[in-house]
């Protein structure tokens, strides 16, 4: 019997139940992370004028692990500080549909540790 749903379509549903609680505001904007095999990337995203105001992923010259976790606390460091040049301390973290484990929760405490509050 095949499977009916892949992972990602799975994810995605699991992803739109969390926007529908999850949204970001100008004094709080939201940090969205979406993780590929390769890589990984986080954006700080405004969602009352539907801007992006900072990102960061692995795919930038200076990164040098990829989308591993030491990759994951690269970016997570280098959004937070990208945030708080921008005026950003805190923001509402947007898991993306993935497991709060691995790559995704070393980005998050990256962040934290750099100075985001959430």
């Amino acid at each position: 019997m095949a499977r009916r749903d892949s992972k990602n379509i799975i994810r995605l549903r699991v992803h739109k139940r969390i926007r529908s609680r999850v949204s970001g505001t100008g004094e709080r904007p939201r940090l969205a992370v979406f993780r590929s095999v390769k890589h990984i990337y986080a954006q700080v995203i405004d969602d009352t004028k539907g801007h992006t105001v900072v990102a960061a992923g692995s795919t930038e010259k200076d990164s040098k692990n990829g989308g591993n976790i030491t990759g994951a606390k690269e970016v997570g460091k280098l959004v937070a500080e990208r945030a708080k040049d921008k005026g950003i301390k805190a923001v509402v973290f947007d898991r993306g549909g993935y497991q709060y484990h691995g790559r995704v929760k070393a980005l998050a405490e990256a962040a934290r540790e750099a100075g985001l509050e959430f």
